[in-house]
């Protein structure tokens, strides 16, 4: 598995008058994501912070973790809760997983535990032990029934 290049510099943008700007969170490209890579035979225990983008290629046991991106690849473990955008599985998560957007778990994936997503695919040959819950956006509550006017005839 190839990861792109790290860019050297992720938090400011070169201008070409010479000013540095920030660059904005949202609108910045995947590549230049603040990202956490967990390598194989590497584990991590503890609190991760901050972190756009987590990839675990090795294992992880943590807290709540709140991220825009998940990735798990193959031989990968997640242990404990974490809430992203999109996840993608081809490793294991063992644990809380809330995924707001897409959850896709490929042919060498397993969700255990407990998992609420809004868009789910499965691959053939992915697997899930445990409780999925499908998010919908929450209805708006009825609108009011107008109030008649008051009868002001004589």
């Amino acid at each position: 598995m190839s990861r792109p290049p790290l860019s050297a510099s992720t938090a400011a943008t070169q201008q070409p008058s010479g000013a540095v700007r920030p660059a904005a969170s949202a609108a910045r490209a995947p590549a230049e994501r603040r990202t956490l890579v967990v390598g194989r035979g590497i584990s991590l225990q503890g609190t991760v912070q901050d972190a756009e983008r987590l990839v675990v290629e090795g294992t992880v046991e943590a807290g709540m973790i709140h991220a825009t991106e998940l990735a798990i690849s193959v031989g990968g473990v997640f242990k404990g809760g974490i809430e992203v955008e999109d996840a993608e599985i081809a490793g294991t998560i063992d644990g809380t997983l809330t995924v707001r957007g897409n959850l896709i778990v490929r042919d060498t994936g397993r969700v255990l535990g407990k998992a609420n997503c809004r868009r789910l695919t499965v691959e053939d040959g992915g697997q899930i032990t445990g409780e999925i819950k499908m998010m919908t956006d929450q209805p708006k509550p009825p609108a009011p029934a107008p109030t008649p006017a008051p009868d002001t005839s004589v």
